[in-house]
């Protein structure tokens, strides 16, 4: 029923409002009816009170033995004196009744009291009104009494009745009663309640437009993030989503974007290594093909079997490197790589693969520069990873060196770490490809005119296998000058022989 968001916001906010309303219409109504009582039987009291010090002082000065009796002499005194306080009171009514609760004398004006006697004096012939037995006892225990009702059928409508008795000579021989409509508030308290309900339904008009306005601008953005997922589904990373304000969800619509942006950069680097392994899959397959075809039609003579079956073989080799490469990556993306840190001589790593190089240093004419803080310098970490690293790092320096230009590997201890750096002259990385050295099937070299055996994984592995250790790497460069390539790890000290110590160098 509710699937979208705006139903939502709408039907929650529109809840909160009806019950506002309600617990406000009810805190209201009963501020209400409490003040309308209090005051009604504040008034009523002291409309008694007053008309009971005139009997009492009319009894007093009379010789009259009975209540009843003193009615019936002087009830045109005293109906002037209850019309008197009534005046100003709509439905206001006030009786005297005798000792038997049987009532003598009614006055104000009130026009729903059924009584007989345009004086208010009831005659024995007519229908006679009394008050309870339960009145007249609680009278006589608390001094006065209230309630609201009919008064067992003397009104057509519930009446607030507050009731005091009359003493004389100490006995009890009668009570005042003064009564007033019940519903006097009630048309207050109607008007109170269609104000709250018109209010009410105004602000939900208010709150409807609100929500609508906010609820739009949360899920105009979060609509179009929907449909960009769905084009990212059909391969389409071009799309982006615009970002409005400096708010959560524009800065939602970034991430999104910047998302999108690396989806796009992923997929174009993914083009390119798909471009490149079918490149380098298909030139070494190509020249085994020719050469073995050549064999086996006798197009090649067999004094120079061996040297192209030589040829077949480096070609094998290539294919091999590029399959252990593709594993290598696999493996590193399902986490099944386990790295056995132990501590190692990296001095004398670099040396190994220093002089696994000299070939291909020497047909460069590279000047090379070793340099080690100590001859032997201990860092913990796995042997075959780093050495991984550091091949690939030298590797690349003398693939991109100038013939003749410096070729620097540094070791060094500094605080905590062994750092090492690989710096070759050479053509460098420009600014724009800097930042993403590091990433997987990138390659700088886009013409393949000095990296022909490469596919753009080696430097990814290489950021892989260091971040796995919980260390750094980084690359600087000035293209067309020089170009290198630093990483950090965790120092040994307990094999160290004394090394100067060294803070780090920005």
């Amino acid at each position: 029923m509710f699937k979208s968001i705006f139903a939502k916001y709408v039907s929650a906010f529109m809840l909160i409002n009806i019950v506002c309303m309600i617990i406000l219409t009810s805190i209201i109504a009963s501020i209400i009816n409490t003040y309308n009582t209090d005051v009604k039987i504040s008034t009523l009291e002291s409309t008694t009170s007053y008309v009971l010090e005139c009997i009492e002082d009319g009894m007093s000065q009379s010789s009259l033995p009975n209540l009843r009796s003193y009615v019936g002499i002087y009830s045109t005194t005293l109906r002037r004196v209850i019309n008197a306080m009534s005046v100003n009171v709509d439905e206001f009514v006030v009786f005297v009744s005798d000792e038997s609760g049987e009532i003598i004398l009614t006055g104000g004006g009130a026009s729903s009291l059924k009584y007989g006697g345009d004086d208010g004096i009831f005659t024995n012939d007519e229908e006679r009104y009394s008050i309870s037995e339960s009145h007249l006892e609680h009278l006589k225990t608390s001094g006065s009494y209230d309630e609201i009702s009919t008064l067992g059928g003397m009104f057509d409508e519930k009446y607030t009745v507050y009731s005091v008795p009359v003493y004389f000579g100490g006995n009890f021989v009668g009570v005042v009663s003064a009564c007033t409509v019940s519903s006097g508030m009630n048309d207050l308290l109607d008007g109170t309640v269609r104000a709250i309900i018109m209010s009410t339904l105004w602000l939900m008009l208010a709150v409807l437009v609100a929500v609508y306005c906010i609820s739009e601008r949360l899920i105009s953005p979060i609509r179009a993030m929907s449909r960009a997922a769905k084009q990212f589904g059909k391969g389409k990373f071009d799309v982006r989503v615009p970002v409005r304000g400096n708010d959560e969800v524009a800065e939602l619509a970034t991430a999104f974007n910047n998302m999108a942006a690396s989806l796009e950069s992923n997929e174009e680097m993914r083009r390119l290594f798909l471009a490149n392994v079918s490149h380098d899959l298909r030139t070494p397959m190509t020249t085994i093909s020719g050469f073995i075809d050549g064999i086996l039609d006798g197009a090649i003579p067999p004094e120079k079997h061996e040297y192209y079956l030589g040829v077949i073989a480096s070609e094998v080799r290539r294919l091999s490197r590029l399959v252990m490469t593709l594993l290598d990556i696999t493996k590193i993306q399902a986490g099944e790589r386990k790295f056995n840190m132990i501590p190692f001589d990296v001095c004398e790593m670099c040396r190994q693969v220093l002089i696994s190089s000299e070939q291909r240093i020497e047909a460069k004419r590279l000047n090379v520069d070793f340099r080690c803080d100590n001859d032997n310098m201990y860092a913990i970490g796995d042997t075959d990873a780093i050495h991984q690293v550091i091949y690939n790092l030298l590797d690349n320096a003398i693939k991109f060196s100038y013939d003749e230009g410096e070729y620097i590997i540094e070791v060094r201890a500094i605080d905590q770490k062994i750092e090492v750096s690989v710096y070759n002259e050479g053509v460098g990385i420009s600014k724009e490809d800097l930042p993403y050295v590091f990433d997987r099937f990138y390659k700088s070299d886009k013409s393949r005119g000095l990296d022909k055996t490469g596919v753009g994984l080696g430097l990814y592995i290489t950021k892989t296998i260091i971040m796995a250790h919980d260390e750094s790497i980084k690359a600087e460069s000035e293209q067309g000058k020089w170009c290198k390539f630093t990483f950090t790890l965790k120092r040994d000290r307990s094999k160290d022989k004394a090394l100067p110590e060294r803070t780090s160098e920005h």
